[in-house]
């Protein structure tokens, strides 16, 4: 992939952490703008890192002018806690919306001139399985990732009547072993275990690459049977769900 200087909002830990550094390590990169509200722990950084801190709930995202250079958007921004709806403050729920979904729209609407142009912008925005049924204990979260599968399906169709070439990659995973999302819940600035998330950043930027607009990892093994019954009967599926969470033990009613 001919990219120089990806800029990566999310980059400091996780998915977005592994992809920096596999986007890195390619001898045609010339440096990775990582924008994180939490820095990139030293021991994970990299020589091509370029750091800058930014909170995505803040109101002025002028910020972003200055990486007017960019050649590729990845946005793996994002965080949720796992409990009841009633367990929800509302400065919750409107923290979630506002960083998870509002957010992501305003990066992609910045950066559309260079997503409407006639020459490859690689751009990719982390979802989530969440995003595609129900999930009790889930339901802020999910919701917020299936406002970007909405939108995302969207904005591929209008890019493609412009006609622009690009289109953006949803990328939609549940679990992530190695992540502070392995638990269901984001810890601030998690240590990522980079040697297990290298394999899926890996399968990711070869989506990427093939300018594919969607991907669902695990979907064939686990997934695809998962999203048939609930689209069979998505209030059965929806019980199944919420039983099955506190059966495991992960949360309580």
């Amino acid at each position: 992939m001919n990219i120089q200087r990806p800029l990566i909002v999310g980059g400091a830990s996780g998915l977005g952490l592994a992809m920096a550094h596999r986007l890195a390590d390619h001898a045609t990169t010339e440096q990775v703008y990582i924008v994180d509200r939490n820095p990139v722990p030293p021991a994970q950084s990299h020589p091509k890192f370029v750091p800058s801190a930014f909170d995505l709930s803040s109101a002025d995202f002028t910020f972003f002018d200055r990486f007017s250079d960019a050649d590729a958007l990845i946005i793996t921004a994002g965080f949720g806690q796992i409990g009841l709806f009633r367990q929800m403050s509302e400065q919750h729920i409107a923290a979630v919306m506002q960083v998870n979904a509002t957010a992501v729209m305003r990066l992609v609407h910045r950066f559309w001139p260079r997503l409407a142009a006639d020459s490859s912008f690689p751009c990719l925005v982390m979802g989530s399985i969440s995003g595609f049924m129900s999930s009790p204990f889930y339901a802020v979260y999910g919701a917020s990732k299936a406002a970007l599968k909405i939108f995302v399906e969207s904005v591929n169709v209008e890019l493609e009547r412009h006609p622009s070439p690009n289109r953006i990659l949803l990328v939609a995973p549940g679990s992530i072993p190695g992540t502070g999302f392995s638990s269901g819940e984001k810890a601030d600035a998690p240590m990522t275990d980079l040697e297990r998330v290298y394999p899926l950043a890996d399968e990711i930027l070869q989506h990427l690459e093939k300018g594919d607009d969607r991907f669902i990892p695990h979907y064939e093994d686990t997934f695809r049977e998962v999203l048939e019954r609930y689209h069979k009967d998505f209030r059965a599926e929806g019980r199944h769900s919420y039983d099955y969470k506190i059966q495991s033990g992960r949360v309580t009613s």
